[in-house]
């Protein structure tokens, strides 16, 4: 059940922050309760006031029985890893799944927090990073835990937030294809201002740097995690006067554009060419051939966000990156193997 993160020596009254916001009791509970009618200047006061004399309910029978999950897009294998980790705490608590969507990577769109207020849910899990202080101050004064998972940014230090080991995913796939003998080694990554792209790229190039390597600048690109994005760009890398003997993916998604680019030029994988992954979803290992990746551990992170704002601890504590794991399979050879 969610829980107060504060607690007050006497009961803080709806009377007490009316008087002090210097507003009516009514337009008190339209705010908490999340309804319209308010300026957002008024609302703003009221919410401020709440913070201030650290309300909270009285009692919370009316809590829904929700997990609510806010999302920017739809129909995507993450997602649906992210739904299999909660689900497993959802039915443990006998609970169900809200989805909300939101049209922004890196923040939701205005007067989301709004709705969340008048579901009420357990817990909100947030698929994206940025929380503007007062969608912060909204939820807190409610007692509605929250967690963002796999941050698109740099979370403010009171989010808490569960991420994988990103850099060191980046790492461990540079330094594998270097082990078969590659040194000609392209990076088609995510979205440059995604944290998770950076931290992989930071990755790639730390593996080469400890290898006395450089890239090639034209071996660098910035995507997105799409098979399209992923194929138009490996086309131009393998179309190059020298091309790179080998390809880490951003994402699994763009590795299998890799390979539509690479069958359309005739080159076979992994004789020709070596091709690496990250995220390890299920189509990975049904792909041909089957994907050498970098295993994300999403379901594990979504359940463990689950747990973050269900349980009796206090989410604001809450920072954690779980490791990611080389997962070796038929796409990557040895160069003198590739010849």
């Amino acid at each position: 059940m969610a829980r107060p993160y504060r607690t007050t020596a006497r009961r803080v009254t709806l009377e007490t922050v009316a008087k002090d916001a210097r507003v009516s009791v009514s337009t008190v509970s339209k705010v908490l309760n999340g309804r319209s009618g308010v300026s957002m200047a008024t609302r703003r006061a009221v919410e401020e006031r709440l913070e201030k004399h650290g309300y909270s309910p009285r009692n919370t029978p009316n809590v829904a029985k929700t997990i609510e999950i806010v999302f920017y897009e739809l129909g995507t294998e993450w997602l649906l890893e992210v739904l299999q980790g909660v689900d497993k705490v959802a039915r443990e608590l006998g609970c169900s799944i809200l989805l909300t969507r939101s049209h922004d990577l890196h923040s939701p769109e205005h007067g989301w927090a709004d709705g969340v207020v008048q579901r009420h849910p357990i817990g909100v899990i947030l698929l994206f990073s940025s929380v503007s202080a007062a969608d912060k101050r909204q939820l807190r004064n409610r007692s509605i835990p929250f967690v963002v998972v796999d941050p698109a940014g740099k979370p403010d230090p009171d989010i808490a937030y569960v991420g994988a080991q990103n850099w060191a995913g980046g790492l461990a796939a540079t330094q594998h294809l270097l082990s078969l003998g590659h040194r000609e080694i392209a990076m088609i990554n995510g979205p440059e201002d995604q944290l998770c792209s950076q931290a992989r790229m930071s990755g790639f190039r730390s593996a080469l740097e400890m290898a006395g390597l450089t890239c090639r600048p034209e071996f660098l690109r910035w995507g997105d995690f799409h098979p399209e994005e992923g194929r138009s760009i490996a086309a131009e890398m393998l179309r190059l006067p020298t091309r790179p003997t080998a390809i880490f993916a951003g994402a699994d998604l763009q590795a299998l554009g890799v390979y539509q680019a690479a069958g359309e030029l005739g080159l076979r994988i992994p004789e020709d060419l070596s091709v690496v992954g990250f995220d390890d979803l299920p189509i990975a290992s049904l792909s041909w051939p089957p994907l050498t990746t970098v295993r994300q551990p999403i379901r594990d992170m979504a359940e463990t966000a689950a747990r973050v704002i269900t349980e009796p601890l206090d989410p604001q504590r809450q920072r954690l990156e779980l490791a990611t794991e080389l997962v070796v399979r038929a796409s990557t050879a040895a160069l003198e193997i590739a010849g």
